[in-house]
């Protein structure tokens, strides 16, 4: 008996170890490429090329380095975190409402062809963006929307994943005794989802908006083909044109290093603050009761 223990807590050891492992593995992938960012953000174009990308050059420039990307080009760069944070704030906050009410409704009530709505919308989760990308350059040149905000705005606010998720979600935490005894007490359909499905499905809203803000953010391709005048591009789409001009220009090295790390800066305080939802809307939302 005490040997097959043994083996048990011999066999539990090594596969702790192994997960650990793993995980340190996977850490690792993730952290380098920003470590890059925040250590050559802090040198200057010589000591770029000239001393190992993993460590700090012979002069620590990383104050006036973030100054020349704020003041470069007429101060561009700031203009294109406002663009991104316009983009990421207003379509993930309206692909999430859509989201929670298309899922609140496939989730609560009966009606003919649902399954084939939802089924569909699974369909455009299989979709790549780039995909749909020429098509909607296409569609909204016709309608004379490039070329500005809404020609990003618009696409952003679609969420299929958004919507599979509030359903699931919506299954597990919204009890429909609950909407039955507020239709009792002569509540609206509308008020019913407002105040008590909005409220149960708080978890995985969250998770919505962080995954949606996160994916517009980064967002490249659409805007490249979208957008014509640089006043309106993100900060990806900015960077690139920054990178671009490094052939000719060294110094822009550094602007887009440091313009990089700037970018980071709101998905990091946006994930260290959602966090707990985020794992909360994951989990809770994964099985039906």
């Amino acid at each position: 008996m005490s040997s097959t223990n043994s083996r048990e807590a011999g066999t539990k050891r090594s596969t702790t170890w192994i997960i650990t492992a793993i995980l340190v593995l996977v850490s690792l992938y993730f952290v380098i490429p920003v470590l890059w960012v925040l250590v050559n953000a802090t040198k200057t174009t010589e000591d770029l090329f000239s001393t190992n990308g993993f460590w700090f050059g012979h002069t620590v420039v990383l104050w006036d380095n973030l100054k020349n990307v704020l003041t470069a080009n007429g101060s561009v760069f700031p203009r294109w975190f406002l663009n991104s944070l316009l983009y990421s704030g207003v379509g993930a906050v309206l692909a999430t409402y859509f989201a929670a009410a298309a899922g609140y409704a496939l989730s609560k009530y009966d009606f003919r062809g649902k399954n084939v709505v939802f089924g569909l919308v699974m369909g455009g989760v299989l979709v790549p963006g780039t995909a749909t990308a020429l098509p909607l350059f296409l569609v909204f040149s016709r309608l004379g929307l490039t070329n500005s905000y809404l020609a990003v705005l618009l696409p952003a606010v679609v969420s299929p994943f958004g919507l599979f998720l509030c359903r699931i979600y919506a299954d597990a935490a919204v009890p429909s005794s609950l909407i039955e005894a507020a239709r009792i007490d002569g509540a609206g359909e509308l008020a019913i989802f407002h105040r008590i499905g909005l409220r149960q499905m708080t978890p995985s809203l969250v998770t919505v908006f962080l995954f949606q803000f996160v994916a517009i953010w980064n967002n490249y391709f659409l805007p490249l083909i979208m957008l014509a005048d640089d006043r309106l591009y993100p900060v990806t789409l900015g960077l690139n044109t920054w990178l671009s001009q490094t052939n000719r220009l060294p110094q822009y090295y550094q602007l887009t290093i440091g313009g990089a790390l700037l970018s980071i800066i709101p998905l990091a305080i946006l994930m260290l603050i959602l966090q707990r939802f985020w794992k909360g809307g994951l989990t809770e939302g994964a099985v039906k009761e």
